[in-house]
């Protein structure tokens, strides 16, 4: 079995555990009232790769803990993720009819309750955080770090921003803010949080906290050119809608070829950073490459 093969493996059987982790801790989608309940598992449960919490519990063993006390960690980091998604599609904010293959989650139950949706799969986010076996500091830092970059001054920064932007002529540095805080700020934290957790080094978390950011770019600019060669069938959700609203995006200010050198020297690095922990990284060093050559 070649190694990207073992990393594929290795996602496959994280993606379950994460599922039934999520599935534990979601109320049933028959508990009154339901429509709320069933569209907050809607998009949740209609596929996606689940990086993210693969990141967090992938980060965790790094540093030789190798329980469960890290899935419900990755489980909240997935909700935050997809209530990103359902608001991201809404008419008022990306307008996308697809996601993942199915009907955006307000094509199928309304805008009115896809945004209650996004909005009860934020508090069960936090609820879940607050399960976690962990020392009350640590709890508390955790709570208060994923505030923080779920917040004005995270991800929520990151969509108001790239909102603004739309048909604007706006700087690198401008895009650079949406890309950080609407997308590598989360997949930051993702890793962040399997190091606290597993109570690695001060250096050790600055070193994972660089290798967040790096691939949390990575991982925007990849979607930036899919959007302008992808495959609509693989990506589940309609191409070329960046351009057509004059989105900020890589592809936009730099052109294609000079975003896919982006994005290559963006692997290298974040590559390069992991490398730093021998063969027991493998997986993390792979999923740069996972990354970077993705075709949804």
């Amino acid at each position: 079995m070649t190694k990207m093969m073992r990393l594929k493996k290795d996602v496959k059987e994280k993606r379950e555990l994460v599922n039934i982790t999520i599935d534990r801790f979601l109320p049933r989608k028959d508990e009154y009232p339901k429509i709320i309940h069933k569209a907050m598992r809607y998009t949740l449960f209609a596929g996606g790769k689940r990086i993210r919490p693969y990141l967090t519990i992938t980060t965790y063993q790094l540093f030789g803990h190798m329980d469960k006390k890290i899935l419900p960690v990755a489980a909240a980091i997935e909700l935050i993720h997809t209530y990103s998604l359902i608001h991201d599609d809404l008419p008022d904010i990306d307008n996308d009819d697809l996601r993942r293959g199915k009907p955006a989650c307000h094509k199928e139950f309304g805008e009115d309750i896809a945004t209650l949706a996004g909005d009860a799969l934020i508090i069960e986010a936090f609820k879940i955080l607050l399960t976690v076996d962990a020392k009350p500091k640590v709890k508390i830092d955790l709570i208060k770090e994923f505030a923080e970059i779920t917040g004005d001054t995270g991800l929520l920064a990151g969509q108001i921003v790239d909102i603004e932007s739309e048909g604007k002529n706006v700087s690198p540095e401008t895009l650079d803010y949406i890309h950080m805080n609407k997308t590598a700020k989360l997949i930051t934290t993702a890793v962040r949080f399997g190091a606290i957790l597993a109570e690695a080094s001060e250096d050790d978390i600055e070193r994972i906290t660089e290798y967040g950011k790096t691939l949390g770019m990575l991982f925007q600019i990849g979607d930036d050119i899919l959007d302008v060669v992808g495959s609509e069938e693989k990506m589940g959700k309609k191409t070329g809608l960046d351009a057509q609203r004059g989105k900020a995006t890589y592809p936009k200010i730099y052109g294609i070829e000079k975003a896919k050198e982006k994005a290559h020297e963006l692997q290298i690095k974040a590559q390069d950073i992991i490398s730093y922990y021998g063969p027991k990284a493998e997986f993390l060093k792979k999923i740069c490459i996972y990354i970077a050559t993705r075709e949804f």
